[in-house]
């Protein structure tokens, strides 16, 4: 079985099921919105008005504790995980993050559906899935 790190968004819909899914099906999977232990990292933890901040400001908050430990958790399960699957729709975040694994040479896969613009540097992946039930064959 597969030790899967998905990336996607906190806004997107689906990252719950497909989690489940996944883990359903055998697979060992990170869920960065409920990490072992703690609590997924979210801006709002730092500043309710987190949208509204300068970018001087996004800059000196990566460097705050919460953030950084955010961003340890979610970096050490990418290194743990032997697959990256990016659900889409998500943001820039999941991106950095699928690209990252796909630099490394793990297993990449992408999760799309009819209505997502297409993005070119898809091809660095090594699958694009229109369905979960591809992803759940590739993983077999």
């Amino acid at each position: 079985m597969a030790k899967i790190y998905v990336a996607s968004s906190w806004r997107n819909e689906f990252q719950p099921g497909v989690v489940h899914q996944l883990r359903q099906a055998g697979h060992e999977v990170y869920d960065f919105r409920n990490p072992p232990n703690k609590a997924g990292f979210g801006w709002e933890q730092l500043d309710s008005g987190w949208k509204t901040w300068s970018a001087a400001r996004y800059r000196e908050l990566l460097k705050h504790p919460i953030a950084q430990e955010g961003f340890k958790a979610d970096f050490d399960a990418m290194q743990w995980a032997d697959t990256g699957l990016l659900v889409l729709p998500c943001g820039r975040s999941a991106h950095l993050e699928l690209g990252w694994m796909a630099g490394v040479g793990k297993r990449t896969i992408i999760l799309t559906r009819d209505g997502e613009e297409p993005e070119l540097m898809a091809l660095l992946t090594n699958y694009v899935c229109i369905s979960f039930s591809e992803v759940l064959e590739l993983l077999k």
